[in-house]
C-alpha cells in the first residue's frame, strides 16, 4: 500500500525507515500542517500541506500512517487520525517482524509494534497504539485507543489501559490492575492497584552520590 507519513519529527524519521525496510507498504511521502511545512521534501521526500493532501494523495489510492509521539498526553496524535478517519483515509499499522506476537492478539489501525515486543495470546490493542520496543504484554491484557507505551515495560496479564494513557520506560503494572483513561505512568513507576482518571504516577529519582568517581574506593 502506497503510504504518506504525517510528520517531520523523530518519530516519523524512524517510522519510515521501518515501514521502508520491513513491511508491504511503500512510503511515497510526508505531510504536516502547513505552518509546518517549511520545505517542499523532507528525507527525499515530497513533503505536502495536509490541508491539501487530498489534491496529490487521495484517499482510496493512498494511506495513511500518523507518526506523532506522546505530545499532549496522546492528544496531538489522536487529532490527526481523527481528522484522517473523517477525510476517508485508511491508517496502516506496522508490527515488526522480530516482535513476538501471539496469532490471537487483536490490533487495531494506526500502530506501531517495535521489535523485542512479547505480546501473548488474547490480547487487545486499540486503534492509534504505540508499543516502543521491548515491552512485555500479558495475556488478555488489553490497551485502549491512542496509548504510548515507551521501552520495557511490564503490562502484566488481564491488565487494562485506558484510552489516551501513556506508560513510561521500564515501568510496572500489576496483573489485574486497571489504568483508567489519560493516566501517565512514569518512568519506573509500579502500579499495584487501580487508577483513576487523569492520575499521574511519577517514581522518584535516584539520588546523586556524595562523591566523585575518582573518589570512590572498592570500585
Amino acid at each position: 500500500m502506497k503510504t504518506v507519513v504525517f510528520g517531520t519529527g523523530d518519530f516519523a524519521r524512524i517510522a519510515e525507515v521501518y515501514l521502508r525496510s520491513d513491511s508491504e507498504h511503500d512510503v511515497v511521502a510526508f505531510t504536516v500542517h502547513e505552518e509546518h511545512a517549511e520545505a517542499s521534501e523532507f528525507r527525499g521526500l515530497p513533503l505536502v500541506p495536509f490541508e491539501a493532501l487530498e489534491d496529490r494523495y487521495p484517499p482510496g489510492e493512498f494511506a495513511v500512517f500518523v507518526a506523532i509521539g506522546f505530545s499532549r498526553v496522546n492528544q496531538a496524535r489522536r487529532q490527526v487520525y481523527d481528522a484522517c478517519k473523517a477525510r476517508g483515509y485508511e491508517l496502516v499499522s506496522y508490527v515488526s517482524p522480530k516482535a513476538m506476537r501471539s496469532p490471537e492478539t487483536e490490533i487495531g489501525d494506526n500502530c506501531f509494534v517495535f521489535e523485542a515486543n512479547v505480546v501473548q495470546p488474547f490480547v487487545r490493542i486499540g486503534n492509534d497504539v504505540i508499543l516502543w520496543s521491548g515491552n512485555h504484554v500479558g495475556h488478555d491484557a488489553t490497551i485502549g485507543d491512542h496509548c504510548f507505551v515507551a521501552s520495557h515495560a511490564v503490562i502484566s496479564g488481564n491488565v487494562t489501559i485506558g484510552e489516551s494513557c501513556f506508560v513510561g520506560v521500564n515501568a510496572t503494572i500489576r496483573d489485574g490492575v486497571t489504568i483508567a483513561a489519560d493516566c501517565v505512568i512514569g518512568a519506573g513507576a509500579i502500579i499495584m492497584k487501580d487508577t483513576k482518571p487523569g492520575e499521574v504516577y511519577a517514581a522518584p529519582g535516584t539520588e546523586l552520590f556524595p562523591k566523585k568517581s575518582w573518589e570512590l574506593t572498592n570500585f
